[in-house]
């Protein structure tokens, strides 16, 4: 029976979700696990370059694990005549700057999965399951959106995120530092979720974001640093117009670069530290973990902000 009267709920807007035609689903990593077991995957092909938490989805769909490398410009060292063909390949839009390694990947191999829970606005290409993860763009507490023509026969039930607003609304009132805490055991707890719809409350959110505002500032903030950065990133990042990065990868030479960022208190994150021991000291992916920081262009940050972070990171190179 509908509720009438009573107190009021947070006011939000009923607009349009930009993948309104996904799955939605609880998180990123459980739309993996969910085109896993649709797909009845016995083995995929990951990249050793890549977040831990996607074992989780492999090891509760039970799928067999093969890693393969990735050179340094982020694209699959991999003889792809090699892969049996029932075995399925995942790659990922590291940064969202791939969109034109995926086309191509898209072309040539079969049973690919496309990772893009680093790049939430390109649509997918046709036919290849994708799925996203918008929390690394937005301020939602969790939330995951799948394309794929297969389908569970199990409906799942509905995530509740109601207890997962502290880091959100704390970085608000008390910022950043103070509400890290919060936003760890957030991060901790979320572990443990099984996969689910997406909540009420994360789809109503997702309903209010100014889509079309975002992209155009994400775009300006990477242009803005790719022109001051560029000539001295090791990445040699030559993106196709029409990109949305989640930030601006930045490949220094130093290796501590991001602890003088931080005295700046302009934070970033390493990815992924776990992935060291699996590899050699003289890979590209011990370069990338160790080397590679990911500096900060998301809409909060103006021309200003850009051009803060490009002085303090030339000062330091």
């Amino acid at each position: 029976m509908k509720e009438i009267g009573g107190f009021p709920e947070l006011e939000l807007n009923r607009g349009r979700e930009y993948h309104a035609e996904a799955l939605s689903l609880n998180l990123g990593r459980t739309a993996f696990e969910y085109v896993l077991k649709a797909r009845e995957v016995r083995k995929i092909l990951l990249p050793y370059f890549t977040c831990e938490v996607m074992l989780e989805s492999t090891a509760r769909a039970g799928t067999e694990v093969e890693f393969y490398h990735v050179n340094e410009r982020l694209e699959p060292v991999f003889d792809f005549e090699s892969k049996g063909k029932s075995d399925w390949f995942l790659y990922t839009n590291y940064f969202g700057i791939k969109d034109r390694t995926i086309k191509e990947l898209a072309l040539t191999v079969s049973n690919l999965i496309i990772d893009s829970s680093q790049a939430f606005y390109p649509k997918p290409v046709n036919g290849v399951d994708t799925f996203y993860s918008p929390r690394k763009f937005f301020g939602v507490p969790d939330g995951g959106y799948l394309y794929s023509d297969a389908f569970l026969d199990v409906e799942p039930e509905t995530d509740n995120s109601s207890g997962r607003f502290a880091h959100l609304t704390g970085r608000i009132e008390n910022g950043a530092e103070a509400s890290y805490p919060f936003f760890r055991e957030t991060e901790r707890l979320l572990s443990f979720e099984p996969l689910k719809r997406m909540s009420a409350i994360t789809s109503r959110l997702l309903q209010n974001i100014a889509y079309d505002v975002i992209r155009e500032k994400r775009r300006r903030n990477f242009e803005i640093l790719n022109q001051a950065l560029g000539f001295i990133n090791l990445l040699g990042i030559d993106p196709d117009a029409g990109q949305v990065p989640m930030v601006y990868p930045f490949l220094a030479e130093r290796t501590d670069l991001r602890r003088l960022l931080l005295d700046k208190r302009i934070y970033t994150a390493t990815y992924w530290p776990e992935v060291l021991p699996k590899v050699s000291p003289d890979s590209a992916e011990h370069n990338l973990v160790t080397r590679l920081v990911p500096l900060p262009i998301d809409q909060r940050l103006n021309d200003e902000d850009m051009e803060f972070i490009a002085k303090t990171v030339l000062q330091n190179v």
